[in-house]
């Protein structure tokens, strides 16, 4: 689409695409870019035209599409939320192994690594603004709001009946812990899922009698919160390189 026209129509279909396809592939393509952009420049530094241009389409694309940089970011979080909910890992499971990596796949995680610090970052630059404005602080917390939802049915299906936290307090915790391994991470320090994970079954268990028991207790499993989503970025962002788009 680096001419700005949309692909033809559904897979099966031998017309062109709707008017309702075209807009929808338009925005997806905005919103890939956007992940891309707000990453690389930051949340502030993101240019709107630097964005369009990178998705194939002019300036008007976006405002035909997103009203305001604020609601592109927002559908950004969106997508990446949608995603989240996609799948599931238990963090009783054994994580697992690690594949070998050419020395090109090295270099395109540590690129896509970059992306992950760079997304974390624009989303600090972003909570400061949604601070500052109420009508974006009401629409950040519909999505920590979904966030939390999802850890909430989590500790629902794990906690004791007894346990002094409730499961939404749980779910609150599970979520905070989450959340915050984005801020440790920009330290330079990993936080891979096995430590995630057992920093999760810590809370979890953590109003047992006999703590460190849960394994037997057939635990839900907790959603995988990267697994799918930057699986999706890292076809994303190895195709821009590729295309020599970024880097």
């Amino acid at each position: 689409m680096a001419d700005g026209s949309a692909p033809r129509g559904s897979a099966g279909s031998t017309g062109p695409p709707t008017r309702s396809e075209r807009q929808r592939r338009t925005r997806e393509a905005l919103i890939e870019a956007a992940r891309v952009g707000f990453a690389r420049d930051g949340y502030n530094g993101a240019s709107l035209e630097q964005i369009a241009r990178e998705a194939g389409f002019t300036k008007g694309a976006v405002y035909s599409n997103f009203e305001s940089k604020a609601l592109l970011f927002l559908a950004v979080l969106d997508a990446n939320l949608a995603a989240v909910g996609q799948k599931v890992w238990d963090p009783y499971g054994a994580p697992p192994e690690a594949p070998a990596l050419t020395p090109d796949e090295e270099a395109e995680l540590a690129q896509l690594q970059d992306v992950i610090q760079g997304f974390a970052l624009a989303s600090l630059e972003f909570i400061a603004a949604a601070g500052r404005d109420p009508a974006l602080r009401a629409e950040l917390a519909k999505r920590m709001g979904a966030m939390v939802g999802l850890y909430t049915d989590v500790a629902a299906g794990a906690r004791d009946d007894d346990d002094p936290l409730t499961a939404e307090e749980l779910g609150v915790l599970l979520a905070a812990l989450d959340q915050g391994g984005a801020l440790v991470m920009l330290s330079g320090r990993a936080l891979d899922r096995s430590l995630l994970a057992a920093g999760m079954r810590r809370v979890i268990e953590a109003g047992r009698d006999g703590r460190g028991q849960g394994p037997d207790r057939g635990v839900g499993a907790v959603p995988q919160q990267g697994e799918e989503l930057w699986d999706r970025i890292a076809d994303s962002v190895r195709a821009r390189y590729q295309s020599g788009e970024i880097g």
